[in-house]
């Protein structure tokens, strides 16, 4: 039994040509076909009377799982994941730095196929010191152990391929490959990334390139073939 776990950092909706189209997201996303999604960048605001992460949900069939990081009067924004999975627990993480743009991360428990499925979904910041004390809250919120299966997905932000965030980050799930995300047009620096544990489990990872994807974001999204 293997289920599709996808990462993708949508812009806002806002494509490559600078337009703001939610339904060539929600193509994308039907695209993917993933049993699990993380969105980052996540803009909400009315898409014909509709929250466009409701209506991102309503047009992939998915249960929509918000985690803002920033609260404002019309347009929260932030984090979120879209998931086939039975919800079992959601436990919405302050990774924000003093001084530093506000960071979060979804941290879920699903169920999938009689195994609980632990997923921390996360945006971390522009800064590699202010990256460096995320990861290590993020790495915190691992109990192994107490799930069948972990999963950490994400833009994680990180252009430093030896930088210490990553050799953390390997060193607790194993070395995971990368393939390269961003710019979506000609892709050459993964940003986003995902590991799982156990390591074993971890069938499948690319980018997903199409011609779609590629003006729907300045991200491609991140798909992964995990073994449960």
């Amino acid at each position: 039994m293997y289920l599709t776990f996808a990462t993708y950092n949508i812009h806002a909706c806002i494509g490559t040509d600078g337009r703001f189209e939610p339904d060539r997201t929600a193509h994308v996303l039907r695209e993917l076909n993933a049993d699990v999604v993380a969105l980052q960048e996540v803009e909400h605001h009315d898409v014909n009377g509709c929250d466009v992460l409701d209506y991102l949900a309503a047009k992939t069939g998915l249960t929509a799982i918000a985690g803002p990081t920033l609260l404002r009067e019309t347009r929260h924004y932030g984090n979120a994941i879209l998931t086939k999975l039975p919800v079992l627990t959601v436990n919405r993480v302050d990774l924000t730095l003093p001084g530093c743009e506000a960071r979060g991360a979804l941290d879920v428990t699903l169920a999938g196929h009689g195994r609980r499925i632990q997923v921390v979904a996360t945006h971390l910041g522009l800064r590699p010191q202010e990256r460096r004390q995320q990861v290590r809250r993020l790495l915190a919120l691992f109990d192994i152990g107490s799930s069948d299966i972990y999963v950490l997905l994400g833009d994680l932000n990180e252009w430093f391929l030896w930088g210490r965030p990553l050799r953390w980050l390997h060193a607790h799930f194993e070395a995971t490959p990368h393939r390269p995300t961003f710019p979506a047009r000609r892709p050459f620096i993964a940003l986003d990334r995902l590991w799982v544990h156990p390591r074993r489990r971890l069938a499948r990872l690319e980018a997903h390139a199409t011609a779609l994807a590629r003006k729907a974001s300045d991200h491609l999204p991140l798909k992964a073939v995990i073994e449960i």
